[in-house]
């Protein structure tokens, strides 16, 4: 569910530099994995969130999104729906602009909180597939 226009997702793109990837992988095999290493590979800083990983992707992991002291643009969940809404809570908490949640993942109650916060939110959608397709489709670099 995409409710932003093309030049809405362009500029978000843009304008992102942080993105912390809750639910981030060691496991090269998941799209949690797989995802965020796209995303590096695209300039973006990505700031796993895993609370059972020291590390992930050569960048250190912290256990919530509450531990992070540095600025985050978007919160990308790879976690269950059900979690999205305390997910949701502590993104609107460290002063995100963007909600993602990834392909699959639907909350209407995540949603509300983070709108409700001030965020856009982007749910079952993938953030580095819509990436690909408008670097392909209209340009876009980063």
């Amino acid at each position: 569910m995409l409710p932003l226009e093309i030049d809405t997702l362009l500029a978000f793109y843009r304008d992102t530099e942080s993105i912390a990837v809750v639910g981030a992988s060691n496991d090269e095999l998941k799209q949690a994995n797989k995802i965020p290493k796209y995303l590096q590979s695209q300039h973006f800083r990505v700031i796993p969130v895993n609370p059972t990983a020291d590390e992930v992707l050569g960048e250190p992991a912290f256990r919530s999104l509450s531990e992070i002291t540095e600025h985050v643009d978007v919160v990308d969940v790879f976690r269950p729906a059900e979690e999205a809404p305390a997910i949701a809570a502590d993104a609107v908490a460290i002063g995100a602009s963007v909600l993602w949640l990834q392909l699959g993942i639907v909350s209407e109650e995540a949603s509300e909180i983070a709108t409700a916060g001030g965020l856009t939110v982007v749910m079952d959608a993938c953030i580095g597939a819509v990436h690909r397709k408008l670097v392909r489709r209209h340009g876009l670099s980063t």
